[in-house]
Order: structure tokens, then C-alpha cells, then sequence
């Protein structure tokens, strides 16, 4: 023991420090994943993820974070989502999973929340034992006693209280109940004498699940999610983990010359990395002052070439100038001539005036073709650095065969948050890496990159602004060598904030010819059975019907944006928004919406769309189908069929204005708008869907990710 004697509890700080609020542990409740923290902090950070998803259909996106301090929330939503059994309806997301903060791995507390966790009773104990050792003098107050309070002497644990002499005497008389409470030393920490199952609030624990590392009660193993699980004793599991526990600090105690010699060693690591650190920047500093001198030797010479041709070309246009002066009246070549005119003798008149002559018809000539003795324009001596520039972008350290990680195109994908995927060889698996992302001006201006180191190979990037482009890109990390960063990736952040829905199953759902999956994010139309037995009915004019199902949630203002993938086997299916009494017309006679003279793309009836393209209508429908996107028809460009067709997008976007009263479709891959049009919102509007023949939709995944809930047995 001779170890722990120099370990006072003063030293311990750091093992008392939630990583979520960094500061010492309040009410802390273990995770399933082992490590503690704050009951408030639990809370908080439920609520942080969940308001990320929340305002979504908001322009200013959430700045808190699970991995930052967090900022308090209001108090009726901490006591709604801590209440035991509160439940979400069907239209407001449930957010159980959450990143913890010391493991960084996602945590899922299942169907009870933060009432299904334990709290930690014993590192409580240990905090508040710190506590006191840190105020030392500070005393505590006895809790009954009237103004002014004395100091209490001991603190009962049934009535969770501190009391003086006096106080505890009265409040626990001789003879009676209370007089049999257990007591202690004065505290503010107080515990239950029974640790009660956080399922079944009434059963105390007395087993421990081996599986699950969490004790648990005898209803649990009975009939519980412990069913199956193989469980022990509570006994025995307390006298096999304190026995290990206390082995190992035997060991820890034992090696004490052993640490304190490793101390030792990496006390000279620290200052040997500290010299190697200096060493190596003063390689770099050198390496780079060569770069230096080798450009402003090249800018040197570059700038002594152009200052060259500008003399020259100066001098050119000086001599044509001093030439075309010397045309003027009474100046130059013409005062010149005017004066040889005046010669009277001929033969001196005609000496003179030969060459003289010759020199005014060349000047002549130049006034019919004026021609500059030089160019004006230096586009030859542009300097061209782009090779240049990309390889100083790539100068880095010697990757001592580190590879290049590569960004997964297929799988990265941007909406109000970036998810951006990377592969790495097996062979050369990193330690490390850390994604780097910057935003791209309109005017092609780069900003400074961002940096976020991460362990696995994928990163979800959030608080990204709307309709911008970014630039991301990521290097490896083996040890302390970095490889060269990846090639960057450009995405472009769609024009509004997610909408997120589901579809919904009662609204219009025609269940014999669409199946709708249980998670409501896809739904499927089978040109089957239902269609053969009333085939007989196409001959006398009937006309198959499309089957409507539309969103869940409607949208009365705002800028939204919801994507899609339609199947490429589709036959023909109608997307696009439609307002509440549109549906509902459609809904209540669905052969009408289908006839011969109703086109649903243009948003009128295709027998007046002449005089009909520019009214703005309540709803707006592309057809897409074998593989294509047909563009309505429109008075302001070609109606051509092989203008008007299109190959079907992978993913398909819609953006809706609904105080602009607009709406348009977007090419997922290349966030380009393939139509807009106006449509009339006056009345809430839904994404709205049809589907005639075989076909499928599915919803990608950041737009339904709000409501879903994805349980393990599924």
C-alpha cells in the first residue's frame, strides 16, 4: 500500500471529469457502452441530436455539437423526453442514438431512454469525497435547523438530509422508527440503500448479466431482454470483479519503481521529440527558402523579359509617332517639303525633290493603312503556374509508403450534412486520418480548409450552408508520417434545408395495387393480378388509373428540398407537389385525374395549354419512366420530343419555394435543375407521388432519417 499512500484524492481530478461538460460528474449514469457521464449532459445531448434533425426546415442550421460543451435546454423539454414512457407520434422523430463523448462510438438506449440507464453511485461517492477535500473547510450545514443554521455533525440516509445534535435528537426520537435510520458523516451526496432495476422500478438487483456487463433483476432473466443471457449471482459477480480489481492494483502497486522508470522515460521522449520537432522545421524552414530563391530567381527573369518588351514596343510606337508628327503643317517632313517647294532652280528642285517625293507617298500610304509599329497586348508573357500550383498543393512529407486514401464518390453525398466515405488498402491500414473540407466562393475564391480528425473511414460533416460548393479531401495518419492528401472531391449543397417525411399509409393508399414497406420510405406498384381481371373493361374506354400516395407532413411556408430514386424498371410514375384540395379531388374521382385530355405535367388541361402555360396551378407532376425524365412542355423553349426527353437521373430532387410560389427538379449527381415552373401554394402542399404499371420509389435516406427507427429485430 505503499503506493497509494502518495495518491491523495486530490490527484484523481481528471477521473472525475464527464467528457461531455468537462467538468466534475453530476448525477453521472452509466452508458451501455461503460463509460459515465452527467445525467444533464445525457439529456442535452439527446436533444442536440434530435433538434439537428428538427430544423431541418429552418435557414440557420444548429450550432451545438455532442463533442462541445453544450448549451443548456429549456426545462419542460428536459422533463418531456426524461419522463419514464414518454413516446413520440407518428410525425415527430424519436432520437435514442447518440455519440458518447469518451468513446466516441454510437450509443443506443433503446425503448426506456435515460430511464433504462444505472446511475453510478460508487464514482458519485468519489466525487463528492472530492468535494469535500477541495473546500476542506467548508462545512456543511444542517438542513432543519432555523436561521441561522449550525453545522451539522451527520447525515441521515433515509431522510436524505444533514443534521446538528440538537436537530437529529428531535427529528429522530428514541423509541421510534426513525430512530433506527443509518447515519453517517456529514454529506450532499446521497444514495438508495437498494438499487432498484430501472425496468421494473419495484424488483431490486440481485444478478449481474455477463453478456451485457449491467446488473439486473430476476424479471429481467425471466422474461426480460436478459431472457436469454447468461447471468450470475450478484455475489458472486461483486466478489470475482473486486478480486480482479484488486489484483490488478496489487500489480499497479507492486510495479511502482517500474512506472516511476517509464515516467523517467518518456519525460527524455517528450524533450528528444522536442528537439527532433525544432530540428525538422528548420529542414522544412530550409527547404522552403530553396523554393524561395528558385522563384524569385524565375520571377526575376520573367519580369526582366516583360520590361524588355514593353521598352520595345514603346520605342516602336515613339519612332511611328515622331513619324506621323512630322506630317503636321509647318512641322516635320511637310515643313520640310513646303520649304523644297520654294526652290526656283530646276535642276537644284529636281536633285531634291526625287527622294523627297518618295518619302511622301510611303507617308500617304500610311495614313490609307494605319498599322501600330507594335502589339498592345501582353497574353504571351502570362505566366502559367496551374502544374506548378497543384504539386506545392500536394508537397508533403516522404510517406514512407503510406498510401493515398481515396474518396468514394458513389458513397459520399451531401444534403444539410455531408457524409463523406474513403477507402484505404488493407495492406497499409492507417492510424488515422483527418478529412479536410473548405467552402467554395461563387467567384471561384477558396476559403481556409477545416480539419477533423477521424478514426474509421467515413465522416459526417454538418452545419454545411445551402446551395454552395465544397471542396473536401483526406490524408492518412501511421504514426507520425502523413501521407499526400486525396484528390479533392466537389459537392454541391442542395438550394433549401431537407424536408423530411414519410409516406403516408391512410391518405389515399390503395393498398391491392401499391406495397408500402413497414419503415413507410418505399413503395412499390405491381402490374399484376388486380390488372389482368379488369383488362376486360379496356374495351369499352376505361382507362387505367394512376395509384397516389403522397408525403406525411405538409409544407405551409418556407424553402424546402426532399430527393428520391425512382427504379429503373418503372413504367411511368408522376412526382412533383399538390395541394390539400388538389389531392383531394384527385383522390375522390381518380379516373378523371387520368383522362386522355388531362395532362398532369403541364398542370392544366392539355386541350387549352396554349392559352393555359402561364397560370399557376396547384400542383406540378413530372413524368418519368423507362429510364427517362420528360420535361413538360413549355412556351419559352423547344417542345421537340428529343428536346423535351432526358436520361432518368439517379437520384431526383425536388425544391419547393413555397412563398415564391416555385418549384423545381434536380439532377441529384450534378445538383443542376433539369425544370422550374410557378405553382399556386394559397393551401398547404405535399410531395406528391403516382405510379401506374411496375415501378418503385425510394426515399434517400437523410430525408426519412428523422422518423426511423431501426430496431435491431427488423
Amino acid at each position: 500500500m505503499q503506493f497509494l499512500e502518495h495518491v491523495t484524492i486530490r490527484n484523481i481530478e481528471r477521473e472525475l471529469i464527464c467528457p461531455a461538460c468537462k467538468e466534475l460528474f453530476t448525477h453521472p449514469l452509466i452508458l451501455p457502452c461503460q463509460h459515465s457521464i452527467c445525467h444533464k449532459c445525457v439529456k442535452e445531448l439527446l436533444l442536440t441530436v434530435d433538434d439537428s434533425f428538427n430544423d431541418v426546415g429552418s435557414d440557420n442550421s444548429n450550432q451545438s455539437s455532442p463533442r462541445l460543451r453544450l448549451p443548456s435546454p429549456s426545462v419542460d423539454k428536459i422533463d418531456r423526453i426524461s419522463r419514464p414512457g414518454w413516446k413520440r407520434n407518428s410525425l415527430t422523430p424519436r432520437t435514442t442514438t447518440f455519440p458518447c463523448p469518451g468513446c466516441e462510438h454510437d450509443v443506443d438506449l433503446g425503448e426506456r431512454g435515460i430511464s433504462g440507464l444505472f446511475r453510478n453511485f460508487t464514482l458519485e461517492t468519489i466525487v463528492e469525497r472530492y468535494r469535500q477535500a477541495a473546500r476542506a473547510a467548508t462545512a456543511i450545514m444542517c438542513d432543519l435547523c432555523k436561521p441561522p443554521p449550525q453545522e451539522s455533525t451527520k447525515s441521515c440516509l433515509d431522510c436524505s438530509a444533514s443534521y446538528c445534535n440538537e436537530c437529529f435528537k428531535i427529528y429522530h426520537p428514541w423509541g421510534t422508527v426513525k430512530a433506527q435510520h443509518e447515519y453517517v458523516g456529514p454529506t450532499t451526496n446521497f444514495r438508495p440503500k437498494i438499487l432498484m432495476c430501472p425496468e421494473h422500478e419495484t424488483e431490486r438487483i440481485n444478478m449481474y448479466c455477463e453478456l451485457c456487463r449491467r446488473p439486473v433483476c430476476h424479471l429481467c432473466k425471466l422474461g426480460g431482454n436478459h431472457s436469454n443471457h447468461r447471468v450470475t449471482t450478484m455475489s458472486s459477480a461483486y466478489k470475482t470483479l473486486k478480486e480482479k480489481l484488486s489484483k490488478d492494483i496489487d500489480y499497479l502497486i507492486g510495479k511502482e519503481s517500474q512506472v516511476k522508470s517509464q515516467i523517467s522515460e518518456l519525460n527524455l521522449l517528450m524533450k528528444e521529440t522536442e528537439c527532433n520537432g525544432e530540428r525538422a522545421k528548420e529542414e522544412a524552414i530550409t527547404h522552403f527558402e530553396k523554393l524561395f530563391e528558385v522563384l524569385e530567381e524565375r520571377k526575376s527573369s520573367v519580369l526582366k523579359a516583360i520590361d524588355a518588351s514593353k521598352k520595345l514596343r514603346l520605342d516602336k510606337f515613339q519612332t511611328q509617332m515622331e513619324e506621323y508628327q512630322g506630317l503636321l503643317e509647318n512641322s516635320g517632313l511637310v515643313g520640310y517639303a513646303q520649304e523644297v517647294l520654294k526652290e526656283t532652280d530646276q535642276s537644284c528642285f529636281v536633285q531634291t525633290a526625287k527622294q523627297l517625293h518618295l518619302r511622301i507617298q510611303k507617308a500617304t500610304e500610311s495614313l490609307k493603312s494605319f498599322r501600330p509599329a507594335a502589339q498592345t497586348s501582353f497574353e504571351d508573357y502570362v505566366v502559367n503556374t496551374s502544374k506548378q500550383t497543384e504539386l506545392l498543393g500536394e508537397l508533403s512529407f516522404f510517406s514512407s509508403g503510406v498510401d493515398v486514401p481515396e474518396i468514394n464518390e458513389e458513397e459520399s453525398r451531401v444534403y444539410n450534412n455531408a457524409l463523406i466515405s474513403w477507402h484505404h488498402p488493407e495492406k497499409d491500414k492507417a492510424d488515422s486520418y483527418v478529412l479536410e473540407y473548405r467552402k467554395i466562393n461563387r467567384d471561384e475564391e477558396m476559403l481556409s480548409w477545416n480539419e477533423t480528425e477521424v478514426c474509421g473511414t467515413s465522416k459526417m460533416i454538418s452545419e454545411l450552408d445551402n446551395n454552395c460548393n465544397y471542396a473536401f479531401r483526406v490524408r492518412a495518419y501511421k504514426g507520425s508520417i502523413c501521407s499526400p492528401c486525396s484528390r479533392e472531391l466537389i459537392l454541391h449543397t442542395p438550394p433549401a434545408p431537407v424536408f423530411s417525411f414519410l409516406f403516408d399509409e391512410k391518405c389515399g393508399y390503395n393498398n391491392e395495387h401499391l406495397l408500402l414497406n413497414l419503415k413507410r420510405d418505399r413503395v412499390e406498384s405491381r402490374a399484376g393480378f388486380n390488372l389482368l381481371l379488369s383488362a376486360d373493361r379496356i374495351q369499352v374506354g376505361y382507362y387505367t388509373s394512376l395509384d397516389y400516395i403522397i408525403g406525411d407532413t405538409g409544407i405551409t411556408k418556407g424553402k424546402h428540398f426532399w430527393a428520391f430514386r425512382v427504379e429503373p424498371y418503372s413504367y411511368l410514375v408522376k412526382v412533383g407537389v399538390a395541394s390539400s384540395d388538389k389531392l383531394q379531388e384527385w383522390l375522390r374521382s381518380p379516373r378523371d385525374a387520368v383522362s386522355p385530355r388531362y395532362e398532369q405535367d403541364s398542370g392544366h388541361d392539355s386541350g387549352s395549354e396554349d392559352a393555359s402555360f402561364d397560370s399557376s396551378q396547384p400542383f406540378t407532376l413530372v413524368t418519368i419512366g423507362m429510364k427517362k425524365f420528360f420535361i413538360p412542355k413549355s412556351p419559352t423553349s423547344s417542345n421537340e420530343p428529343e428536346n423535351r426527353v432526358l436520361p432518368m437521373p439517379t437520384t431526383i430532387g425536388i425544391f419547393l419555394d413555397y412563398d415564391k410560389g416555385k418549384v423545381g427538379f434536380y439532377d441529384m449527381d450534378h445538383m443542376k435543375c433539369l425544370y422550374e415552373r410557378q405553382v399556386d401554394c394559397s393551401h398547404t402542399m405535399y410531395p406528391a407521388f403516382a405510379l401506374m404499371g411496375s415501378g418503385g420509389i425510394q426515399l434517400e435516406e437523410p430525408i426519412t432519417a428523422k422518423y426511423l427507427e431501426y430496431q435491431k429485430d427488423m
